[in-house]
């Protein structure tokens, strides 16, 4: 299992740390053995799996990371360095922290400096390697699981309600909280540092957008394509790679351009579903055709939930809702069985260059904005309101929504059809739960990522957000989970800082047109990427769960089982859940089954990380 853990500081030398690091080293399934540093005011282990780790000790500095971070050329001359790590803690004993800003590459890094008494822990600048950390005195406990965290601190294990609130609200908990209490897990770009026992943190990187361009399409073009191969071709360095394969831009520019560069056709993997509606086989075995790729596919069941979910839901270091991290983790085992080392993925393309349908939605919101807002406020919206007590027709009843949905701001705008606003707070959660909580913080937490103070344009502002929101919390450790329980690495080629920065100067009109969705990027692909795939609309790995839930047996033995067990935790209202079974599941099976799932799988989790942990203390316990 990829990871790292360690402590820096001088709490280096406590036997909490000691052990939970000790004990990292037998958790492996595979024979790999992890890397460690042990110095004085460092201590820590990293286990690289298919992601690459390393650890050096460079004169009095110490480092250990996982991921593949790399100086960029300009900085300086690596080939002087036995590895990127050296490199690295060689420029650190330079220019200390900033050094991050010279890295590219994912990665989680911590380095330490005995001499000065300073240190670091990163992450990099998408967040594709998660980093948790907690203060204990004058040091930093850091992991890339919530629970290492604690070890290392010695802590109790305490249930954070907020983060409990922010899953159910948003099926994922962001960034910077945790499962825990007292313990906070990194935003993207950001460190955490020690100097002279003194602990603060800081965003080194946030996305600059450039607005006020006007570069032209030819030049564009090329940039952008040489950018694109150049972060292909890094991707595939090292290993036996393949590819995920929805049918999508992404996934299939991806696998055309990896049999471009390798000279072969690449092997390509994808997930169906045998259900109407969910299965875009079609499209991905288009794209297979079109670049004529080695193409394998499988087609996951409801028993293959049965049997896969306990064990999914448990290796996430903190609850995880996203229901596709299943089909992803399929495609994952696929590849794996084939012998394939690594896998390329496309995430990330939709929120460079403007590819979510929400974008071009918000798009046709945004255009109520210039009326007047004295106009809108004393003549439309009244009048709207009049038109909603007097009964809808449907044209009336679209004007209202429009009218109703657009006076919302942004980016409150974008959780309208939120299921736990929609449904009522009080109505799904225990009392003792809201009484804990702030349930304005979601919101709080997107106003930040929103508002990003170089983005000016409505959709920079909604990728600014995405960034932090899909990419950091949602998308990235879906698959970066599910590949690593299929053992099994995985790169994000679109997430190069190559292709990152190219986006970030991109115009915003030529990111949306209007409401066409990646005006520029189906522009430049245009002629390497088959019309119908250029076409087709985002769809992903949508999991039909709720209509298999009411047909499988042994399914809706283990989500009805999850979900009786759940009432014991006194986070969501009994009544709620059997109402759930009875009425809401069976009537709206697609839209509610998300509910069961959320709850399903946090159940799961908490079976199998909180209950067995015994240093647990019950949730709604007073803190010490």
């Amino acid at each position: 299992m990829t990871g790292f853990l360690g402590v820096v500081g001088s709490g280096a030398g406590l036997p909490a740390a000691a052990a939970a690091i000790d004990a990292f080293g037998g958790r492996s399934r595979s024979r790999e053995q992890p890397v460690v540093v042990t110095c004085p005011d460092m201590r820590a282990a990293a286990r690289g799996g298919g992601q690459g780790c390393g650890a050096e000790t460079f004169g009095a500095i110490s480092l250990v990371c996982i991921g593949r971070p790399e100086l960029r050329a300009a900085t300086a001359d690596q080939t002087s360095y036995p590895s990127h790590c050296a490199a690295i803690a060689a420029r650190f004993a330079t220019v200390g922290a900033r050094v991050l800003e010279e890295i590219d590459g994912p990665f989680a890094l911590a380095v330490f400096d005995r001499t000065r008494s300073r240190g670091f822990v990163a992450t990099d600048r998408m967040g594709v390697h998660p980093v948790f950390f907690g203060n204990v005195p004058q040091s930093i406990a850091f992991a890339s699981s919530p629970t290492d965290v604690l070890s290392i601190a010695g802590t109790k294990a305490r249930l954070s309600p907020q983060a409990l609130f922010d899953y159910l609200y948003g099926h994922v908990i962001p960034a910077p909280h945790s499962i825990y209490e007292s313990v906070f897990r990194l935003l993207p770009g950001e460190c955490v540092e020690i100097e002279g026992g003194r602990v603060s943190r800081r965003r080194y990187w946030q996305p600059s957008f450039v607005e006020d361009n006007e570069p032209g399409f030819g030049a564009l073009k090329d940039e952008f394509l040489t950018a694109l191969r150049a972060s292909v071709r890094l991707a595939m360095q090292g290993a036996k790679c393949g590819a995920f394969l929805s049918g999508g831009t992404d996934s299939s520019t991806v696998s055309g351009l990896m049999g471009e560069i390798g000279g072969e056709p690449p092997n390509t993997f994808s997930i169906g579903f045998a259900v109407s509606g969910y299965d875009e086989m079609e499209y991905a075995r288009l794209a297979a055709t079109h670049f004529h790729t080695r193409h394998h596919e499988y087609y996951v069941t409801p028993q293959d939930i049965v049997d896969t979910l306990p064990r999914l839901a448990a290796a996430h270091p903190q609850p995880f809702g996203n229901s596709s991290a299943l089909p992803t983790y399929f495609c994952a085992r696929l590849a794996s069985e084939h012998g394939i080392e690594r896998l390329l993925a496309g995430d990330g393309g939709d929120e460079l260059f403007g590819g979510n349908a929400r974008y071009a939605k918000q798009h046709v919101f945004s255009l109520y904005e210039r009326i007047p807002a004295s106009l809108r406020a004393s003549m439309v919206e009244p009048a709207c309101r009049g038109l909603a007590r007097r009964g809808r027709l449907p044209v009336i009843g679209k004007l209202v929504s429009y009218v109703e949905q657009a006076s919302v701001k942004m980016p409150a705008r974008l959780e309208t059809y939120n299921l736990l606003t929609k449904m009522g707070y009080a109505e799904v959660l225990d009392a003792r739960l809201l009484t804990a909580v702030d349930t304005a913080e979601p919101g709080r937490l997107n106003d930040e990522a929103y508002s990003n103070p170089t983005a000016t344009s409505l959709i920079n502002r909604m990728l600014a957000l995405d960034f932090k929101t899909t990419l950091a919390d949602s998308d990235l450790p879906k698959v970066m989970q599910s590949c690593d329980l299929a053992g099994i690495g995985v790169a994000f080629p679109m997430l190069d800082a190559r292709v990152v920065d190219f986006s970030l100067s991109l115009p915003p009109a030529m990111k949306l047109k209007g409401t066409q969705l990646r005006y520029f990027f189906k522009r430049a692909l245009h002629g390497f990427l088959p019309d119908a795939v250029i076409r087709k609309r985002k769809h992903g790995f949508g999991l039909p769960f709720g209509e298999w839930a009411l047909q499988h047996d042994q399914l809706r033995a283990l989500t009805f089982d999850s979900l009786n067990s759940f009432k014991r935790r006194e986070l969501v209202r009994p009544q709620f859940i059997d109402r759930l079974k009875s009425s809401l599941l069976p009537q709206h099976p697609n839209y509610y089954g998300t509910m069961a799932w959320i709850l399903m799988s946090l159940e799961l989790w908490l079976e199998s990380n909180y209950d067995r942990n015994p240093t647990a203390v019950a949730a709604h316990a007073e803190p010490a």
